[in-house]
């Protein structure tokens, strides 16, 4: 959205005081939104720069994930011996993450994948459970992996919007508006100093004449 000081509404302006002490106080507003608004087109950097770079991981770790998967294909039919009973083993009993501040936003770190322990008669199950366990782990650990950092990718990109939309605010809203103001307040006693002006001008020789014409009776 793009906005522009015609954009701004008029009413507000007529709730203004047309007085130095509303000057004074627009004066604080616009000094306080130019001072933060660095610090949100800081942080709305920060966000994009980190956005892209989760963006990039995401995208190895998927590419990651392909060749596993292609690996794993080869004796995956081996999965359907009625002997094999893997998936308690594959499926991951708690996953373990920690938080991660980003510019002032807090977003979850996958650490791993936690399993129970595989306990098998090893004299009856056939050799290459051992290897399907572990290429599966290591396949569903990294497919929560993605979803954890997926996960973050969301909560910068609502934080991305937020952080962004006060910057408009800041940017075209209450910037202009605090200006638009001051320009008007300015004005305003500018006026009211110039007719004063021009009233003490008028009653000084309005009181000299007064003067002048008891010299003359």
């Amino acid at each position: 959205m793009v906005y522009r000081l015609s954009t701004i509404d008029p009413v507000i302006f007529m709730k203004i005081k047309l007085t130095k002490g509303e000057l004074k106080r627009q004066r604080d507003a616009l000094a306080q939104f130019e001072h933060y608004l660095p610090t949100l087109q800081l942080k709305k950097q920060q966000l994009q720069m980190e956005i892209l770079q989760q963006y990039s991981i995401i995208e190895t770790k998927k590419k990651i994930e392909a060749v596993k998967r292609g690996a794993i294909i080869a004796w995956a039919q081996l999965l359907a011996e009625p002997q094999v009973r893997i998936k308690p083993w594959i499926t991951p009993q708690s996953i373990a993450v920690n938080n991660f501040n980003i510019a002032g936003v807090d977003i979850p770190v996958f650490q791993r994948a936690e399993f129970a322990p595989a306990e098998y008669d090893l004299f009856s199950t056939p050799l290459w459970v051992d290897s399907a366990i572990v290429g599966l782990r290591d396949l569903v650990s990294l497919l929560e992996e993605i979803k954890v950092l997926e996960e973050g990718m969301e909560i910068l990109k609502a934080e991305l919007r937020i952080t962004t939309q006060r910057v408009n605010l800041f940017e075209k809203i209450k910037i202009p508006e605090a200006q638009e103001a001051i320009r008007r307040i300015k004005v305003c006693l500018g006026d009211q100093m110039t007719n004063a002006v021009g009233r003490s001008k008028i009653a000084k020789r309005k009181i000299n004449q007064a003067m002048a014409e008891e010299v003359f009776v």
